[in-house]
């Protein structure tokens, strides 16, 4: 049972560990080794016998995916009459490096982050310990756990919507941008021309590679759908905003 884990738990050398991680959770951790893992970048991660380095890359993957989820059904319910297009924008805004890295910040995880890198060396290393963490919780207390997190501890308490609704963000000048500074051949190819009341599709390629697709009644919008599942794809940062 939950309430007897306290005691059980508090013996243990991670008790300092444990006693935060309530304070962010909201919740006693069951398995303290996977969160210790999720504050593990690779650049302090030890190497196993087969190669493998036991960083907080497995789990941030997988974070990535639930928070992926979790934040598309809730802009599901929350703007029941908004299209496509509005729901990807808003999604990739939300779960975007810089503004992962700074829920990360707001909840304290950089002072449990571990690394072993210079200033700006790893741009997405607290945003992606978010995911990790994120990932963490799912595999600790399953799927309603880790939404509870994200919406009810993380969302509702610091984010604010209707700022992430308004605020300006072109996916295809960020896409067009990147694949510069990259050395990159981007291409936007129309598929399917719209005549009337049928949608235009459109699909993003990048050297060669096909990399998301958009549809919408007006062309320019369905390359920004494009646009923006690419930047979520590909974690492509807003122009002049680094992550740590």
């Amino acid at each position: 049972m939950d309430f007897l884990l306290p005691y059980r738990l508090l013996f243990s050398g991670d008790k300092e560990l444990i006693l935060s991680l309530r304070n962010i959770l909201g919740f006693y951790p069951k398995n303290i080794a996977i969160y210790k893992l999720a504050f593990s970048h690779r650049s302090v991660a030890p190497t196993t016998v087969n190669g493998m380095q036991m960083s907080n890359e497995r789990l941030e993957y997988l974070g990535d995916a639930v928070l992926g989820a979790i934040v598309a059904e809730l802009l599901f319910r929350r703007f029941p009459f908004r299209d496509e297009g509005f729901l990807t924008e808003m999604r990739s805004r939300l779960v975007s490096r810089e503004h992962l890295k700074n829920l990360a910040f707001k909840i304290g995880l950089d002072k449990y982050v571990k690394n072993n890198s210079g200033p700006g060396m790893y741009r997405s290393m607290f945003g992606d310990a978010f995911e990790a963490l994120v990932g963490a919780i799912f595999l600790d207390k399953g799927y309603k756990a880790a939404e509870h997190f994200i919406v009810d501890r993380m969302i509702r308490l610091h984010v604010d919507l209707n700022d992430i609704e308004q605020a300006d963000s072109n996916f295809k000048s960020r896409i067009i941008n990147w694949a510069q500074r990259e050395k990159k051949t981007i291409v936007f190819e129309t598929l399917e021309e719209g005549n009337g009341n049928k949608l235009i599709k459109v699909r993003l390629v990048i050297d060669g590679e096909e990399i998301s697709t958009g549809s919408d009644f007006v062309k320019k919008k369905a390359e920004q759908i494009a646009a923006g599942k690419a930047c979520e794809i590909l974690k492509v940062l807003p122009d002049s905003k680094d992550d740590q």
